[in-house]
């Protein structure tokens, strides 16, 4: 890193307890798990206690949310409560790099992210979840899946196509590589650092304006706030970016080829796809498809009048669907 970088990038980087702990019908707490601590918040049904392993006591399925770029654990707001009123044991993590996690100088590939979700499963006490990815998150839910399966219930996967649909040729991946200029751009050192953060980072904004569906509500004022702020925080910024950078480095690299390789093992655990019709970023025709990766139980919901965030642009069809296929797992 070059100092004059550094202090540019530092000097307005806001409180992190103050950004990232944001109050609510949740609780915070940080987990150790595969060398790093992450950030969770953690809602519980009306007087439970932190629920332990499953089958203990009454210890309730737990459901661990992923959020994708450019956002943190507050992205599932909306889903927390929804699934702890359902019986579920609801806990949203900020990944490697983002919010209230450390950021560390690498780790920032699938693999690595994949192996972070299993270790936090299991130091929150629980045997297996349900993983709900969207974005990012749920390209890290789709290498947990294949990668520790035992640990997976089931996947719900949110404008996140199976990895390999993303690297198909074709038709389907030129139509793509269209609504992709951002990653490509995101390539160079540090200047995208500083455009993602210039003007108290209000690229961030237009992000999750653009990608929105057009008149949608979200996101609000105050939304976009929050998100802007928890950019801000220093090296947030450089590690959310180094997620883009590693899938172009992928298709060089030695790790990206072994990727690669273990995602051709089909997905053995039960999928939801949701995916807004209106997505300008990941098009629903990039995600419709994956269920040729997956042996196992799969439904797909396309979402009309939506884009890229279904889970706060429509967060209580959203939730319907999310409850209804997790009591539909449980039963089975």
């Amino acid at each position: 890193m070059t100092p004059s970088v550094r202090p540019v990038l530092r000097r307005s980087a806001p409180d992190v307890i103050a950004t990232v702990e944001l109050p609510g019908p949740w609780t915070h707490a940080r987990v150790s798990a595969h060398g790093a601590r992450f950030h969770v918040a953690e809602a519980h049904p009306s007087g439970d206690a932190p629920a332990g392993t499953r089958g203990r006591g009454n210890a309730r399925p737990l459901v661990l949310l992923l959020h994708g770029f450019p956002e943190f654990w507050w992205a599932w707001r909306h889903q927390l409560p929804a699934l702890s009123r359902a019986g579920f044991r609801a806990v949203a993590m900020d990944l490697r790099g983002y919010g209230g996690s450390d950021k560390t100088p690498r780790g920032y590939d699938p693999v690595t992210l994949s192996d972070d979700v299993a270790g936090v499963i299991r130091a929150l006490g629980a045997e297996s979840a349900y993983v709900v990815g969207h974005g990012w998150g749920g390209l890290v839910g789709w290498a947990v899946a294949v990668s520790h399966p035992p640990l997976v219930d089931g996947l719900v996967a949110l404008t996140a196509p199976h990895p390999l649909r993303m690297r198909k040729p074709g038709r389907v991946m030129g139509a793509q590589l269209s609504h992709a200029g951002h990653i490509l751009a995101f390539q160079t050192p540090w200047l995208p650092e500083r455009a993602l953060i210039a003007d108290d980072a209000a690229l961030v904004g237009q992000l999750l304006r653009r990608w929105s569906a057009p008149g949608s509500d979200f996101p609000s004022a105050d939304e976009e706030r929050r998100y802007r702020d928890a950019m801000r925080i220093w090296p947030a910024p450089h590690c959310a970016l180094e997620y883009h950078r590693w899938l172009v480095r992928s298709y060089l690299r030695t790790d990206g080829r072994r990727f690669v390789g273990r995602l051709r093992e089909p997905v053995r655990v039960p999928v939801l796809q949701l995916h807004g019709a209106a997505d300008r970023s990941v098009l629903p025709d990039t995600a419709r498809g994956s269920d040729r990766y997956v042996h196992a139980p799969y439904r797909w919901q396309e979402l009309p009048g939506v884009g890229h965030f279904p889970h706060e642009e429509a967060p209580a069809q959203v939730n319907q669907l999310l409850v209804d296929w997790l009591h539909a797992r449980e039963r089975a």
